[in-house]
């Protein structure tokens, strides 16, 4: 909900030259939480991990409109980040426990396909809410649904079979933790791809803004629709041919998504980019997932699973930080721009193709 809006209310503030601090300041956070929330999941269990994260968006959520500086916003976005780094590694960890390995492609394209109705429904409510109501209640919405998030997580049973009590210790991460490197191979494919990500989310608002389309969040809602008519597919075929066939299709298709992106003049034409790009996010998200779980050791998925999440939040950040530098608020960049994501898929497709061995996976 809050995305797509985001980038008008830091300029109303008097930032609009650091809209790619928005993306990056909270995938920094999250990339830093990702070892703590990895080590507890693995501890404590699932559900605090989980319910820890929605607690962060709930209070986030209801703070934003009491921070009416530039300063208090970016305060806010950091620590907004630690929803993402807890939540969704509670949740691959937890899926992991409940299905058999040989379905585990089919089971992430399902929790993707959750994340996508909630994406894709999320930033045209918050678009039409923001500008019905304003802002502030945009805010107090996207809370009351973390909220019910929580309530859900607090009737699930847990799965984690030696749970044990939090202490202080716990919060002691080491080099082990930070990294798992038997998810080495998932993990640089999920930096490289996920620049675009980062680049997408961050200029898309600007980019639907220059072709006339005025509700922001519809772009979002085309880029999640189209990802999840794909994810149940691709998670099985990722079961069915290996994860990294599926990979190196889906990583081509970032390719050409970037390309007629980068050269849209039209509403139809950005659309179309858009859709794409959908399609090839719906399909790498769930096999990477899959495939780092698959090479994790059986009592640390939580940290194998945090892993992969550290390298996508480095690669989304970066990609919105450079994307908006590279943007630097003129719409002759843009090609530039998403180019440069392009290429970058270009290097993991190649890196996919060069490694027959990994096609054994």
């Amino acid at each position: 909900m809050l995305i797509p809006e985001l980038p008008a209310y830091l300029t109303q503030l008097g930032g609009a030259d650091y809209k790619g601090l928005i993306i990056s300041l909270f995938t920094v956070t999250a990339m830093m939480s990702r070892p703590f929330s990895g080590k507890l999941a693995d501890k404590m269990g699932r559900i605090p991990v989980m319910i820890f994260g929605c607690s962060v968006c709930l209070i986030c959520s209801l703070v934003y409109p009491l921070l009416t500086s530039i300063y208090g916003f970016f305060l806010l976005r950091f620590v907004h980040g630690f929803s993402t780094g807890f939540t969704p590694t509670g949740q691959a960890a937890y899926l992991s426990d409940v299905i058999p390995a040989h379905k585990r492609g089919e089971a992430m394209g399902y929790l993707g396909t959750a994340g996508a109705l909630g994406s894709a429904s999320g930033p045209a409510v918050g678009g039409l809410v923001s500008m019905q109501f304003g802002l502030n209640t945009m805010f107090y919405v996207s809370s009351f649904f973390a909220l019910i998030a929580i309530i859900i997580l607090i009737n699930t049973q847990e799965t984690l079979k030696e749970k044990k009590r939090f202490t202080a210790s716990m919060l002691n991460v080491g080099s082990k933790d930070i990294f798992e490197p038997r998810v080495l191979a998932p993990c640089l494919v999920m930096v490289l791809s996920a620049y675009a990500y980062g680049a997408m989310f961050t200029l898309i608002p600007d980019f639907g803004a220059h072709v006339g389309i005025k509700n922001k969040g519809l772009l979002f809602t085309y880029l999640t629709v189209s990802s999840l008519l794909v994810r149940l597919v691709a998670g099985k075929a990722s079961d069915r041919y290996g994860r990294v066939p599926v990979l190196r299709l889906s990583t081509l298709l970032i390719i050409i998504s970037m390309i007629i992106i980068g050269l849209s003049d039209t509403q139809f034409m950005l659309i179309a980019g858009v859709a794409l790009y959908g399609l090839a996010y719906g399909m790498t998200s769930p096999t990477l997932l899959a495939w780092a779980t698959d090479l994790s050791d059986e009592h640390h998925k939580g940290r194998g699973v945090a892993s992969l999440y550290i390298f996508m939040e480095m690669g989304i950040g970066l990609g919105a930080i450079f994307s908006g530098w590279l943007y630097a608020n003129d719409s002759s960049n843009f090609f530039f721009t998403f180019s440069v994501c392009g290429l970058l898929a270009f290097l993991a497709f190649g890196y996919l193709t060069l490694k027959p061995l990994l096609a054994k996976v």
